[in-house]
């Protein structure tokens, strides 16, 4: 460790976009996928699971007309593909002579099996939509980037937070699919203490609120919303909470402002997210990776806490992986720091330069 300053067939649809007040990147499309009887791991099949996302850059091909050049990005579990159009994520990543520049890759930005334009529970199913979990968000991206997008092999695979936990599972699962896999704001075990106790207090605000019904309601459950500080405290770093609340007043407005966010989140997608992760655990298939591997997480994560200690010895059981461990600094928001790529995309532009192409 280092401290450094199904094969059914799928619809597409496709069109140009920009995201709000945003550039727009070279060759950026937003597109909408259907993936047909896709089954999940409660063994429920859908007819359709929508799989939305978006791509940025172009595919450059082979001799043999293989892609050459994709890269496939996964979010946190509360964000969405737009993530990574944010300015201060996206321009230290994708412009130009960048780690990840928009005029060498084909960046794909899925949104996650219940988040964005992909299926979920508010979609119409409510409690009858089938209780997925991390793996079938990861065999749903799989397909589709082999039979929507054509990629058979990606040159990068990133992802932070829940989408860094994925990253874990990809490697172990798909283990020739891809030269180089970066877990970010993750940790390569089952969830515990901090990280599983914060989803737990919502998953137990959801299910007590008489509005709930079961997942059954009509008018949305607000009880839990109450719950969206606490979790917002274990995300943000301490210094910028203090910065933006450095008394009581502004204090009580940055709560209401925490409530009033998730009051526009459904409850039902919420609870199926926070459950996803129940049995997560990367650990007894660690020596399927074949990929270069690079795990980067924060000093001041406390929804990963580095004093833990629990990528280490995981990481000294994958042939030539690394631990990289950033130290708080000026542009630090503690696990959010995922956002803030002009932390970490150095780092992983020194890294990626080193990987050889499979």
């Amino acid at each position: 460790m280092r401290r450094i300053a199904a094969a059914l067939p799928v619809c597409p649809s496709t069109l140009p976009v920009a995201g709000a007040g945003q550039p727009s990147w070279p060759a950026q499309t937003s597109s909408t996928a259907t993936i047909k009887n896709f089954r999940y791991s409660d063994g429920t099949v859908l007819a359709e699971t929508k799989r939305g996302y978006v791509t940025i850059g172009s595919p450059k091909r082979d001799i043999h007309g293989e892609i050459t050049n994709a890269v496939l990005l996964l979010h946190g579990a509360s964000g969405t593909s737009s993530l990574w159009l944010n300015p201060k994520t996206a321009d230290p990543l994708f412009s130009p002579n960048k780690p990840l520049d928009a005029s060498k890759y084909f960046i794909v930005m899925p949104d996650g099996i219940g988040r964005g334009r992909s299926s979920k529970p508010s979609d119409g199913m409510k409690s009858k939509f089938p209780h997925y979990r991390y793996s079938d968000m990861v065999e749903s991206d799989y397909r589709l980037l082999t039979e929507v997008l054509g990629v058979k092999h990606l040159r990068l695979l990133l992802g932070v937070s829940m989408g860094g936990m994925q990253s874990w599972m990809w490697a172990e699962k798909h283990p020739d699919f891809m030269d180089a896999v970066v877990p970010l704001a993750a940790q390569p075990v089952p969830l515990g203490g901090r990280n599983w106790m914060m989803r737990q207090i919502t998953i137990n605000a959801i299910k007590s609120d008489p509005e709930w019904r079961g997942g059954e309601y009509d008018r949305p459950p607000t009880l839990w919303t109450k719950t969206a500080s606490a979790i917002r405290l274990m995300a943000e770093g301490v210094i910028p909470l203090a910065q933006m609340a450095p008394d009581v007043a502004s204090g009580r407005k940055l709560v209401e402002a925490f409530e009033k966010a998730a009051a526009n989140t459904d409850a039902n997608d919420t609870l199926w997210s926070r459950e996803a992760a129940e049995d997560y655990d990367p650990t007894p298939h660690i020596g399927r990776i074949k990929a270069r591997l690079l795990a980067i997480n924060f000093a001041d994560d406390a929804v990963n806490p580095p004093e833990l200690h629990t990528v280490e010895p995981v990481i000294s059981r994958i042939p030539r992986a690394r631990y990289v461990l950033l130290p708080a600094g000026p542009l630090s928001h503690g696990h959010q720091t995922y956002q803030v790529s002009e932390m970490w995309a150095p780092v992983v532009g020194r890294f990626l330069a080193k990987v050889p192409h499979r």
